[in-house]
Order: C-alpha cells, then sequence, then structure tokens
C-alpha cells in the first residue's frame, strides 16, 4: 500500500511520520538522529511503498524562510539524490512545535514525556504530514 511520510528536520534530530495506506491521516513513527536518517529511510523505503515525502519547511512569520531553512536545503538535495522516483512536498512548519505541545497536553501525556525533544519531533512529523494531506484532500 502506498504510503506518504512526513518529515520534521533538524540539524540534531528528524522527526519522521506515516501515512496511513489509504492517505487520510498521519501518525508518529519515529525520532531519527540527522546524521542516519538517510539510512533510515532506505529501510523504511524497502519495507514500504512510499509515495511521496513531506517535509516541514521552516518559516519567519513575515513568510521568508528561516535561519534554519538553509539546513532544510541541504538536506533536501541529499533526499533527492538518495530518493529520485520519490517527490517531495514542502509544508510550511510554523507553529507545529506549539501544536504538538498541545496534542501532548490535550492527549493526556505526562509532564516529564512532554519535556522530551523526540517526542515533540515525531508529532511535530505527523502534524506536517497531516496539515499536507488535509490540505490535498480539499482539492
Amino acid at each position: 500500500m502506498d504510503r506518504m511520510i512526513g518529515i520534521d528536520y533538524g540539524r540534531a534530530r528528524v522527526g519522521v511520520a506515516m501515512s496511513d495506506p489509504l492517505g487520510i491521516f498521519a501518525s508518529p513513527l519515529e525520532t531519527v538522529a540527522s546524521a542516519k536518517i538517510i539510512d533510515y529511510l532506505q529501510k523504511l523505503t524497502t519495507s514500504e511503498k512510499v509515495v511521496r515525502f513531506v517535509v516541514g519547511y521552516p518559516m519567519n512569520l513575515d513568510g521568508r524562510p528561516a535561519e534554519a531553512a538553509a539546513d532544510v536545503d541541504a538536506f533536501l538535495k541529499r533526499l533527492a539524490r538518495h530518493f529520485p522516483a520519490v517527490p517531495v512536498s514542502l509544508e510550511d512548519e510554523r507553529f507545529t512545535s506549539v501544536l504538538a505541545h498541545r496534542a501532548m497536553i490535550d492527549g493526556g501525556m505526562k509532564k516529564s514525556d512532554r519535556r522530551k525533544k523526540e517526542s515533540v519531533d515525531k508529532i511535530s512529523a505527523a502534524i506536517i504530514l497531516q496539515s499536507y494531506i488535509d490540505r490535498n484532500q480539499a482539492q
């Protein structure tokens, strides 16, 4: 079945999420060290039919790319080099960390677990992917 992968890229860690086979909803999957993300995605794409990567793109409130966009741009080049057949879509990642914290609180996650950046990263990746899915289903 076809899957989409949501990615919240950061210098240290990368949050990863995956869609269900029908492409209706996104679920947090894993948090991976940035240095190991390509290897992780290669393993994932051998076990799942990945039809799209949706990568969060850091933007300032005025709509211009944020400082961290340079890191994401470098990652996008690596992604294209290793997965030339998989299309990549960019999704504005403004406020995803705030939304991830809110989702953890609303979901009843303990405060000690909410402090773990790994949890925030993979939930942010799911929010990025779900935002893409919702916007494209409405069209």
